[in-house]
């Protein structure tokens, strides 16, 4: 599902809108083709209970959406919000030297997505090797103009997070 509502939607014939919206029945039958006995209860368990809180329905459930974490231009219509005084950032090492050099970037994503607690960017940054998580000055960037969107199951997200504001924590 994630790669059908944030990355690859053409990939089974669907049409996201602009603010990424797909008609539900039109998930269904696309991942119903490839995992038999996908169905609409199984769709409601897993937006239900999906530890991310990563989709949602739109009001008569009639349509979902990914919340964050696109790579195809959608505006999931984010809220700006003054974030923390700081946040997290969990990757894997293989990326420390990059990081380095260039600060946080969104790569093929539309924005570089921060956790509020050292836990969650642990586990962020597991899934792609051994672990490091960055403390990000969130104060210092907004006393300096950068903004912060909050998605609406707590993701906070912003286009860069240039080396000043960073610190290795772990």
């Amino acid at each position: 599902m994630a790669l059908l509502l944030r990355h690859k939607p053409e990939a089974a014939g669907l049409v996201l809108d602009q603010h990424g919206w797909c008609p539900t029945e039109d998930l269904i039958s696309a991942v119903n083709r490839k995992f038999r006995g996908f169905n609409r209860e199984v769709l409601d368990e897993i937006v239900a209970t999906n530890n991310k809180s990563r989709y949602e329905f739109d009001q008569d459930r009639s349509h979902i959406r990914a919340r964050q974490g696109h790579s195809v231009q959608v505006d999931v219509e984010l809220e700006k919000a003054i974030p923390p005084h700081i946040l997290y950032h969990g990757t894997a090492e293989k990326f420390r030297d990059s990081i380095s050099k260039n600060g946080l970037l969104k790569g093929n994503r539309l924005h570089v997505h921060l956790s509020k607690d050292v836990e969650t960017a642990i586990a962020v940054g597991r899934r792609h090797g051994a672990p490091i998580v960055y403390e990000v000055d969130c104060q210092r960037m907004v006393n300096d103009g950068i903004e912060f969107f909050r998605s609406r199951n707590g993701v906070w997200l912003t286009d860069h997070v240039p080396t000043c504001y960073l610190k290795q924590i772990l």
